[in-house]
């Protein structure tokens, strides 16, 4: 599992047989002090995230078999969940401020 910011929406006008309704969130993943960590990536989403949020998500054969209805489809990642909290270093990294 992996923390997260949701950066921004992807559309697609063509989809994969199963991920017809699946929104697709571009993710910049972050690393223990929450900054940034690598190339942005594509991710399915499971939870109705959109832009800002702080997000935890995993990747593999997990992230295919994560989304609802579906046994398997070929996605790399998929966001789980929101991130209630998270402070590393004395930074609440939900809003970037000193906690």
């Amino acid at each position: 599992m992996y923390l997260g910011r949701v950066t921004g929406r992807l559309v697609a006008t063509q989809r994969y047989e199963g991920l017809e309704g699946v929104p697709l969130q571009l993710v910049q993943p972050l690393d223990e002090r929450g900054e940034p960590m690598g190339d942005p990536l594509v991710a399915c989403s499971a939870i109705s995230s959109g832009p800002g949020d702080l997000v935890h998500f995993i990747d593999g054969r997990e992230a295919a078999l994560a989304l609802p209805d579906e046994t398997f489809v070929p996605v790399d990642a998929t966001i789980l969940g929101f991130v209630d909290q998270a402070v590393a270093g004395g930074r609440d990294l939900d809003r970037g401020a000193g906690a």
